[in-house]
Protein backbone atom coordinates (compact mmCIF):
# COMPACT_ATOMS: atom_id res chain seq x y z
CA UNK A 1 0.00 0.00 0.00
CA UNK A 2 0.63 3.83 -0.33
CA UNK A 3 0.61 6.75 1.13
CA UNK A 4 2.12 8.36 -1.95
CA UNK A 5 0.39 11.26 -4.01
CA UNK A 6 -1.50 9.25 -6.77
CA UNK A 7 -2.34 11.19 -10.27
CA UNK A 8 -3.96 8.77 -12.26
CA UNK A 9 -5.27 5.81 -12.26
CA UNK A 10 -8.05 3.36 -14.09
CA UNK A 11 -10.61 3.09 -10.86
CA UNK A 12 -10.70 5.36 -7.93
CA UNK A 13 -13.04 3.85 -4.76
CA UNK A 14 -13.89 6.43 -2.42
CA UNK A 15 -14.37 4.70 0.85
CA UNK A 16 -12.80 1.71 2.65
CA UNK A 17 -15.63 -0.41 4.00
CA UNK A 18 -17.12 -3.81 2.94
CA UNK A 19 -18.69 -1.73 -0.17
CA UNK A 20 -15.60 -0.21 -1.04
CA UNK A 21 -13.25 -3.03 -0.25
CA UNK A 22 -14.38 -5.64 -2.51
CA UNK A 23 -14.70 -3.08 -5.36
CA UNK A 24 -11.51 -2.31 -5.33
CA UNK A 25 -10.47 -5.67 -5.11
CA UNK A 26 -12.35 -6.96 -7.88
CA UNK A 27 -11.10 -4.19 -10.13
CA UNK A 28 -7.57 -4.80 -9.12
CA UNK A 29 -7.34 -8.91 -9.61
CA UNK A 30 -8.76 -7.92 -12.94
CA UNK A 31 -5.57 -5.71 -14.25
CA UNK A 32 -6.99 -2.24 -13.27
CA UNK A 33 -4.67 0.27 -11.48
CA UNK A 34 -7.28 0.92 -8.51
CA UNK A 35 -6.62 3.72 -5.56
CA UNK A 36 -8.91 3.78 -2.66
CA UNK A 37 -9.35 6.04 -1.14
CA UNK A 38 -10.50 6.37 3.20
CA UNK A 39 -11.22 8.85 5.32
CA UNK A 40 -9.54 7.04 8.73
CA UNK A 41 -6.33 5.55 8.20
CA UNK A 42 -7.17 2.61 7.93
CA UNK A 43 -9.67 0.47 5.95
CA UNK A 44 -12.20 -1.42 7.36
CA UNK A 45 -13.21 0.57 10.51
CA UNK A 46 -16.87 0.03 10.50
CA UNK A 47 -15.69 -3.34 10.13
CA UNK A 48 -13.97 -3.41 13.69
CA UNK A 49 -17.29 -2.52 15.47
CA UNK A 50 -19.80 -4.35 13.72
CA UNK A 51 -21.40 -7.18 15.62
CA UNK A 52 -20.08 -5.86 18.72
CA UNK A 53 -16.87 -6.06 17.53
CA UNK A 54 -17.22 -9.44 16.34
CA UNK A 55 -18.40 -8.62 13.06
CA UNK A 56 -21.43 -10.36 11.87
CA UNK A 57 -19.74 -10.96 8.52
CA UNK A 58 -23.18 -12.47 6.93
CA UNK A 59 -26.15 -14.89 7.18
CA UNK A 60 -26.28 -18.53 6.96
CA UNK A 61 -28.70 -18.99 3.85
CA UNK A 62 -29.20 -19.03 0.63
CA UNK A 63 -29.23 -16.06 -1.65
CA UNK A 64 -32.57 -15.94 -1.97
CA UNK A 65 -33.24 -15.28 1.29
CA UNK A 66 -31.29 -12.62 1.89
CA UNK A 67 -32.92 -10.81 -1.09
CA UNK A 68 -36.04 -12.03 0.68
CA UNK A 69 -35.36 -9.82 3.57
CA UNK A 70 -35.21 -6.96 1.71
CA UNK A 71 -38.54 -6.90 0.64
CA UNK A 72 -39.99 -7.06 -3.17
CA UNK A 73 -38.09 -3.62 -4.24
CA UNK A 74 -34.73 -3.82 -3.17
CA UNK A 75 -34.86 -7.78 -3.19
CA UNK A 76 -35.45 -7.23 -6.98
CA UNK A 77 -32.50 -4.73 -7.05
CA UNK A 78 -29.99 -6.91 -5.36
CA UNK A 79 -30.67 -10.34 -7.20
CA UNK A 80 -27.45 -9.49 -9.90
CA UNK A 81 -24.85 -8.38 -6.69
CA UNK A 82 -26.01 -11.55 -4.64
CA UNK A 83 -25.27 -13.99 -7.81
CA UNK A 84 -22.22 -12.19 -7.90
CA UNK A 85 -21.16 -12.92 -4.27
CA UNK A 86 -23.41 -14.56 -2.49
CA UNK A 87 -24.02 -15.43 1.43
CA UNK A 88 -22.14 -18.67 0.81
CA UNK A 89 -19.74 -17.28 -1.73
CA UNK A 90 -19.09 -14.36 0.81
CA UNK A 91 -18.40 -17.13 3.78
CA UNK A 92 -15.96 -19.23 2.07
CA UNK A 93 -14.08 -16.08 0.31
CA UNK A 94 -13.64 -14.94 4.04
CA UNK A 95 -12.13 -18.28 5.09
CA UNK A 96 -9.90 -18.86 1.99
CA UNK A 97 -8.22 -15.42 3.50
CA UNK A 98 -7.29 -17.26 6.44
CA UNK A 99 -10.28 -16.33 8.73
CA UNK A 100 -12.37 -19.49 10.67
CA UNK A 101 -16.12 -18.58 10.70
CA UNK A 102 -18.77 -19.97 12.41
CA UNK A 103 -22.57 -19.97 12.22
CA UNK A 104 -24.73 -19.34 15.87
CA UNK A 105 -27.88 -19.84 16.60
CA UNK A 106 -30.28 -18.12 14.52
CA UNK A 107 -27.91 -18.31 11.61
CA UNK A 108 -25.25 -15.04 12.19
CA UNK A 109 -22.08 -15.86 10.73
CA UNK A 110 -18.61 -14.54 12.57
CA UNK A 111 -15.28 -15.56 13.03
CA UNK A 112 -14.41 -18.14 15.16
CA UNK A 113 -12.19 -16.04 17.19
CA UNK A 114 -14.78 -13.68 17.82
CA UNK A 115 -12.49 -10.84 16.47
CA UNK A 116 -13.27 -8.67 14.02
CA UNK A 117 -9.93 -7.30 13.16
CA UNK A 118 -9.08 -11.07 12.17
CA UNK A 119 -11.55 -10.18 9.65
CA UNK A 120 -10.03 -6.71 9.13
CA UNK A 121 -6.84 -7.24 8.60
CA UNK A 122 -6.74 -10.11 6.26
CA UNK A 123 -8.94 -8.02 4.09
CA UNK A 124 -6.46 -5.66 4.38
CA UNK A 125 -3.85 -7.87 3.37
CA UNK A 126 -5.65 -9.16 0.36
CA UNK A 127 -5.85 -5.47 -0.33
CA UNK A 128 -2.13 -5.32 -0.90
CA UNK A 129 -1.96 -8.85 -2.07
CA UNK A 130 -3.75 -7.33 -5.35
CA UNK A 131 -1.66 -4.07 -5.48
CA UNK A 132 -4.67 -1.38 -5.01
CA UNK A 133 -3.37 1.67 -3.99
CA UNK A 134 -4.85 2.19 -0.54
CA UNK A 135 -4.66 6.27 0.58
CA UNK A 136 -5.55 6.91 4.16
CA UNK A 137 -6.42 9.47 5.83
CA UNK A 138 -7.74 10.72 2.85
CA UNK A 139 -11.36 12.66 3.10
CA UNK A 140 -12.26 13.32 0.14
CA UNK A 141 -13.63 17.24 -0.39
CA UNK A 142 -15.38 17.22 -4.09
CA UNK A 143 -15.79 14.80 -6.77
CA UNK A 144 -16.25 16.16 -10.24
CA UNK A 145 -16.98 15.37 -14.03
CA UNK A 146 -14.64 17.14 -16.49
CA UNK A 147 -15.40 15.57 -19.74
CA UNK A 148 -14.95 11.81 -19.16
CA UNK A 149 -12.74 11.98 -16.33
CA UNK A 150 -13.57 11.86 -12.61
CA UNK A 151 -12.13 14.16 -10.66
CA UNK A 152 -11.60 12.89 -6.90
CA UNK A 153 -10.39 16.23 -4.19
CA UNK A 154 -8.87 15.37 -0.88
CA UNK A 155 -6.58 17.75 0.93
CA UNK A 156 -3.19 17.13 -0.45
CA UNK A 157 -4.15 15.27 -3.97
CA UNK A 158 -6.11 15.12 -7.00
CA UNK A 159 -6.94 11.78 -8.99
CA UNK A 160 -8.12 11.47 -11.88
CA UNK A 161 -9.48 8.41 -13.59
CA UNK A 162 -12.21 7.10 -16.03
CA UNK A 163 -13.89 5.08 -13.52
CA UNK A 164 -15.38 6.14 -9.86
CA UNK A 165 -17.02 3.97 -7.18
CA UNK A 166 -18.74 5.48 -4.52
CA UNK A 167 -18.65 3.04 -1.63
CA UNK A 168 -18.72 5.91 1.33
CA UNK A 169 -21.41 4.49 3.34
CA UNK A 170 -24.39 6.26 4.68
CA UNK A 171 -24.83 8.56 8.05
CA UNK A 172 -25.10 5.68 10.68
CA UNK A 173 -22.24 5.47 13.42
CA UNK A 174 -20.63 8.76 12.40
CA UNK A 175 -17.92 8.62 15.18
CA UNK A 176 -16.13 6.21 12.54
CA UNK A 177 -16.28 8.71 9.69
CA UNK A 178 -20.12 7.74 7.70
CA UNK A 179 -21.50 11.33 8.03
CA UNK A 180 -23.01 11.25 5.19
CA UNK A 181 -20.67 13.06 2.64
CA UNK A 182 -21.12 10.29 -0.05
CA UNK A 183 -25.16 12.05 -0.61
CA UNK A 184 -22.90 14.97 -1.35
CA UNK A 185 -20.44 13.64 -3.90
CA UNK A 186 -24.14 11.98 -5.32
CA UNK A 187 -26.02 15.11 -5.99
CA UNK A 188 -22.92 16.93 -6.97
CA UNK A 189 -22.70 14.40 -10.05
CA UNK A 190 -26.28 15.02 -10.98
CA UNK A 191 -28.26 11.73 -8.48
CA UNK A 192 -30.81 12.69 -5.99
CA UNK A 193 -31.39 11.67 -2.53
CA UNK A 194 -34.07 10.26 -0.46
CA UNK A 195 -34.65 11.37 2.75
CA UNK A 196 -32.50 9.15 5.46
CA UNK A 197 -32.82 7.80 8.83
CA UNK A 198 -31.39 5.83 11.59
CA UNK A 199 -32.01 2.22 11.21
CA UNK A 200 -31.63 -0.83 13.17
CA UNK A 201 -31.56 1.15 15.68
CA UNK A 202 -32.29 1.01 19.76
CA UNK A 203 -35.97 3.04 20.51
CA UNK A 204 -36.63 5.44 23.55
CA UNK A 205 -39.49 5.60 25.19
CA UNK A 206 -39.96 7.95 28.30
CA UNK A 207 -42.80 4.50 29.97
CA UNK A 208 -40.71 4.76 33.90
CA UNK A 209 -41.67 0.57 34.20
CA UNK A 210 -39.93 -0.34 31.13
CA UNK A 211 -36.93 1.54 32.06
CA UNK A 212 -37.13 -0.12 35.65
CA UNK A 213 -36.41 -3.44 33.83
CA UNK A 214 -33.10 -2.61 32.33
CA UNK A 215 -31.07 -4.95 31.91
CA UNK A 216 -33.46 -7.77 31.50
CA UNK A 217 -33.45 -10.17 27.87
CA UNK A 218 -36.60 -11.85 26.40
CA UNK A 219 -35.26 -14.13 23.95
CA UNK A 220 -38.68 -14.11 22.15
CA UNK A 221 -41.38 -11.21 21.68
CA UNK A 222 -43.64 -9.80 18.76
CA UNK A 223 -43.45 -6.02 18.09
CA UNK A 224 -46.00 -4.25 16.55
CA UNK A 225 -45.86 -0.89 15.30
CA UNK A 226 -48.82 0.88 14.31
CA UNK A 227 -49.05 4.31 11.96
CA UNK A 228 -50.18 7.19 13.39
CA UNK A 229 -53.52 8.48 12.68
CA UNK A 230 -52.04 11.31 10.39
CA UNK A 231 -49.67 9.78 8.24
CA UNK A 232 -52.19 8.39 6.18
CA UNK A 233 -52.31 4.86 4.68
CA UNK A 234 -48.98 2.65 6.08
CA UNK A 235 -49.75 -0.70 7.32
CA UNK A 236 -48.79 -1.69 10.95
CA UNK A 237 -45.39 -3.36 11.04
CA UNK A 238 -44.39 -6.52 12.66
CA UNK A 239 -40.90 -8.12 13.79
CA UNK A 240 -40.18 -11.02 15.64
CA UNK A 241 -36.79 -11.64 18.14
CA UNK A 242 -35.29 -10.94 21.07
CA UNK A 243 -35.88 -7.79 23.06
CA UNK A 244 -33.68 -6.22 25.51
CA UNK A 245 -34.98 -3.80 28.22
CA UNK A 246 -33.00 -0.54 28.50
CA UNK A 247 -32.10 2.50 30.53
CA UNK A 248 -33.72 4.48 28.09
CA UNK A 249 -36.02 1.90 26.49
CA UNK A 250 -36.03 -0.77 24.29
CA UNK A 251 -32.86 -2.65 22.03
CA UNK A 252 -32.19 -6.34 21.16
CA UNK A 253 -33.34 -7.28 17.32
CA UNK A 254 -36.95 -6.78 17.69
CA UNK A 255 -37.09 -3.30 18.76
CA UNK A 256 -33.76 -2.73 16.62
CA UNK A 257 -35.87 -3.54 13.00
CA UNK A 258 -38.61 -1.60 13.91
CA UNK A 259 -35.73 1.47 13.71
CA UNK A 260 -35.80 2.59 10.27
CA UNK A 261 -39.54 2.85 10.22
CA UNK A 262 -40.09 4.57 13.80
CA UNK A 263 -37.71 7.18 12.90
CA UNK A 264 -39.34 7.37 9.12
CA UNK A 265 -43.06 8.39 11.36
CA UNK A 266 -41.20 10.40 13.53
CA UNK A 267 -41.49 13.78 11.37
CA UNK A 268 -42.91 17.09 11.62
CA UNK A 269 -46.13 17.21 13.81
CA UNK A 270 -45.67 13.48 15.01
CA UNK A 271 -43.93 13.42 18.52
CA UNK A 272 -44.88 9.75 19.40
CA UNK A 273 -45.51 6.17 17.62
CA UNK A 274 -47.12 3.21 19.28
CA UNK A 275 -46.09 -0.28 19.22
CA UNK A 276 -47.65 -3.17 21.16
CA UNK A 277 -46.10 -6.08 22.67
CA UNK A 278 -46.88 -9.69 22.41
CA UNK A 279 -44.41 -11.14 25.06
CA UNK A 280 -45.95 -14.61 24.44
CA UNK A 281 -45.72 -15.16 20.70
CA UNK A 282 -45.92 -19.11 21.26
CA UNK A 283 -49.30 -19.06 23.34
CA UNK A 284 -52.69 -18.53 22.49
CA UNK A 285 -54.49 -15.97 24.20
CA UNK A 286 -57.85 -18.09 24.30
CA UNK A 287 -55.79 -21.09 25.23
CA UNK A 288 -54.25 -18.95 27.81
CA UNK A 289 -57.72 -17.67 29.10
CA UNK A 290 -59.11 -21.02 29.31
CA UNK A 291 -56.36 -22.07 31.77
CA UNK A 292 -56.88 -19.49 33.96
CA UNK A 293 -60.94 -20.35 34.25
CA UNK A 294 -59.86 -24.05 34.88
CA UNK A 295 -57.61 -23.02 37.68
CA UNK A 296 -60.07 -21.01 38.69
CA UNK A 297 -63.04 -23.11 38.70
CA UNK A 298 -60.30 -25.67 40.55
CA UNK A 299 -59.80 -22.97 43.31
CA UNK A 300 -56.35 -22.94 42.88
CA UNK A 301 -54.67 -21.76 45.55
CA UNK A 302 -51.34 -20.52 43.89
CA UNK A 303 -51.14 -16.54 43.20
CA UNK A 304 -51.67 -15.27 40.31
CA UNK A 305 -48.39 -13.49 39.50
CA UNK A 306 -46.93 -16.93 40.41
CA UNK A 307 -48.60 -18.62 37.58
CA UNK A 308 -47.29 -15.89 35.13
CA UNK A 309 -43.66 -16.53 36.51
CA UNK A 310 -44.10 -19.52 34.93
CA UNK A 311 -44.38 -17.74 31.93
CA UNK A 312 -41.60 -15.06 31.76
CA UNK A 313 -38.87 -13.92 34.12
CA UNK A 314 -40.02 -12.60 37.21
CA UNK A 315 -39.47 -9.19 36.88
CA UNK A 316 -41.34 -8.77 33.88
CA UNK A 317 -44.27 -11.41 35.18
CA UNK A 318 -44.66 -9.45 38.38
CA UNK A 319 -44.39 -5.60 36.09
CA UNK A 320 -46.63 -6.84 33.95
CA UNK A 321 -49.30 -7.81 36.78
CA UNK A 322 -48.48 -4.74 38.39
CA UNK A 323 -49.69 -2.88 34.94
CA UNK A 324 -53.07 -4.78 34.42
CA UNK A 325 -53.56 -3.34 38.08
CA UNK A 326 -53.85 -6.75 39.51
CA UNK A 327 -53.41 -7.36 43.76
CA UNK A 328 -50.03 -8.70 44.63
CA UNK A 329 -51.82 -11.30 46.79
CA UNK A 330 -55.26 -12.32 43.93
CA UNK A 331 -55.58 -15.82 43.47
CA UNK A 332 -56.01 -18.02 40.69
CA UNK A 333 -59.01 -19.35 42.38
CA UNK A 334 -59.98 -15.50 42.76
CA UNK A 335 -59.44 -14.80 39.31
CA UNK A 336 -62.27 -13.08 37.39
CA UNK A 337 -63.20 -11.81 33.61
CA UNK A 338 -62.10 -8.46 34.26
CA UNK A 339 -58.62 -9.01 36.07
CA UNK A 340 -57.81 -11.44 33.57
CA UNK A 341 -58.77 -9.65 30.35
CA UNK A 342 -56.24 -7.04 31.92
CA UNK A 343 -53.99 -9.18 32.45
CA UNK A 344 -54.10 -10.62 29.01
CA UNK A 345 -53.87 -7.73 27.45
CA UNK A 346 -50.87 -6.74 29.15
CA UNK A 347 -49.33 -10.18 27.91
CA UNK A 348 -50.08 -10.24 24.24
CA UNK A 349 -50.65 -6.48 23.52
CA UNK A 350 -48.74 -4.33 25.93
CA UNK A 351 -48.78 -0.86 24.46
CA UNK A 352 -46.12 1.59 24.66
CA UNK A 353 -45.44 4.96 23.38
CA UNK A 354 -42.50 5.36 21.47
CA UNK A 355 -40.60 9.06 21.87
CA UNK A 356 -37.85 8.27 19.20
CA UNK A 357 -34.80 6.14 18.27
CA UNK A 358 -31.01 6.59 19.92
CA UNK A 359 -29.95 7.96 15.98
CA UNK A 360 -27.26 8.02 14.30
CA UNK A 361 -24.66 7.95 16.20
CA UNK A 362 -26.02 4.43 17.77
CA UNK A 363 -27.95 3.03 14.47
CA UNK A 364 -26.44 -0.05 12.46
CA UNK A 365 -27.44 1.14 9.21
CA UNK A 366 -29.22 4.37 7.01
CA UNK A 367 -32.32 4.03 5.72
CA UNK A 368 -32.84 6.34 2.20
CA UNK A 369 -30.10 7.42 0.15
CA UNK A 370 -30.03 7.20 -3.53
CA UNK A 371 -32.96 5.97 -5.28
CA UNK A 372 -32.53 2.31 -6.93
CA UNK A 373 -34.29 3.57 -10.11
CA UNK A 374 -31.28 5.82 -10.70
CA UNK A 375 -29.10 2.68 -10.75
CA UNK A 376 -28.81 0.03 -13.19
CA UNK A 377 -28.86 -3.39 -10.70
CA UNK A 378 -27.04 -5.83 -13.03
CA UNK A 379 -24.07 -3.28 -12.83
CA UNK A 380 -24.41 -1.12 -10.11
CA UNK A 381 -23.25 1.91 -12.92
CA UNK A 382 -25.41 5.60 -12.96
CA UNK A 383 -28.00 5.56 -15.11
CA UNK A 384 -27.09 9.55 -14.80
CA UNK A 385 -23.69 9.49 -15.25
CA UNK A 386 -21.81 6.88 -17.53
CA UNK A 387 -18.60 5.37 -15.26
CA UNK A 388 -20.09 6.23 -11.81
CA UNK A 389 -21.05 3.31 -9.97
CA UNK A 390 -22.55 2.85 -6.23
CA UNK A 391 -22.44 0.54 -3.67
CA UNK A 392 -22.88 -0.18 -0.06
CA UNK A 393 -25.26 1.66 2.19
CA UNK A 394 -25.28 5.31 -0.16
CA UNK A 395 -27.83 3.25 -1.99
CA UNK A 396 -31.43 3.47 -0.68
CA UNK A 397 -31.58 -0.05 0.90
CA UNK A 398 -31.33 -1.31 4.25
CA UNK A 399 -31.99 -4.72 5.74
CA UNK A 400 -33.08 -6.53 9.22
CA UNK A 401 -30.12 -7.55 11.78
CA UNK A 402 -28.50 -10.52 11.27
CA UNK A 403 -25.46 -10.03 9.40
CA UNK A 404 -27.70 -8.76 5.83
CA UNK A 405 -26.58 -5.55 5.70
CA UNK A 406 -22.61 -6.40 5.42
CA UNK A 407 -24.06 -9.06 2.81
CA UNK A 408 -25.26 -6.40 0.38
CA UNK A 409 -22.24 -4.55 1.17
CA UNK A 410 -20.28 -7.07 -0.02
CA UNK A 411 -21.99 -8.26 -3.04
CA UNK A 412 -22.50 -4.74 -4.41
CA UNK A 413 -19.03 -3.61 -3.83
CA UNK A 414 -17.97 -7.13 -5.77
CA UNK A 415 -20.82 -6.03 -8.38
CA UNK A 416 -19.85 -2.83 -9.10
CA UNK A 417 -15.62 -4.05 -9.09
CA UNK A 418 -16.35 -6.03 -11.59
CA UNK A 419 -18.44 -3.82 -14.05
CA UNK A 420 -16.37 -0.91 -13.19
CA UNK A 421 -13.13 -3.05 -14.22
CA UNK A 422 -14.69 -4.69 -17.69
CA UNK A 423 -16.34 -1.48 -19.03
Amino acid sequence: MSDGTAGRADLVVVGAGPAGITAALAAAKRGRRVTLLEKAARPGVKILISGGNRCNLTHDCEAAEIAKAYGRAGGRFLGHALRELGPRELRAWVESLGVATKVEPGGKVFPVSDRAVEVRDALEAELTHAGVEFVGSAAVEAVEREGETFVVVTADRELRAPRLVLAVGGRSYPKVGTTGDGYAFARALGHTVTTTAPALVPLVTTTTWVRELSGVTLEDVVMTLSAPANTGAKRPITQRGALLFTHFGLSGPAPMNLGGSVAEQLVGSVASVTIAINFLPTTERKELDARFVTAMKDADPRLVRTAVTELLPRRVAEMLCEQANLAPNLLLAQFGAAARARLLDALFATRLSIAGTRGFDFAEVTRGGVPLDEVDPATLQSRRVPGLYLAGELLDLDGPIGGYNFTAAFATGALAGRCAAEA
